[in-house]
């Protein structure tokens, strides 16, 4: 299991990587393990601003759907093209070419309410 210190993550198994203004949401390598083979992203917010824990989308495994659900709030620049063809990346590579949304956070602060690394291992190892 990965769990990278550059991010932040929140009790849905959803990453944050600030870069600047904008920031990359994704799931977590743990959650993509769980789900099993994702064969499907849904995200129809693009252009939206989305409140923190609210839902931007669902996820499609082959024996489930869940839904994904904002680590902040932001507003929705764009969705990964990618995953259009290849939702899989999504396995593959969950903190990297699997990334779901590009944001603009919209209260900067809600960052300091997630789990940094060592508390999200933890989190899932209970």
């Amino acid at each position: 299991m990965n769990f990278p210190e550059n991010l932040k993550y929140t009790n849905d198994h959803e990453w944050i990587r600030v870069e600047g203004e904008n920031a990359y949401i994704g799931i977590t390598d743990y959650a993509q393990d769980q789900l099993g083979e994702i064969v499907f992203v849904d995200v129809a917010t693009v252009g939206e601003t989305i409140a923190q824990n609210e839902v931007f989308g669902s996820i499609e495994a082959v024996k489930t759907v869940s839904d994904l659900l904002m680590p902040v709030s932001a507003k929705v620049l764009e969705l990964n093209a990618d995953l259009e063809d290849q939702p899989e990346l999504v396995n593959s590579d969950p903190y990297g070419k699997g990334w779901i949304l590009k944001v603009a956070v919209t209260d900067a602060s809600q960052l300091n309410s997630l789990m940094d690394a060592a508390k999200y291992k933890s989190f899932v190892a209970a």
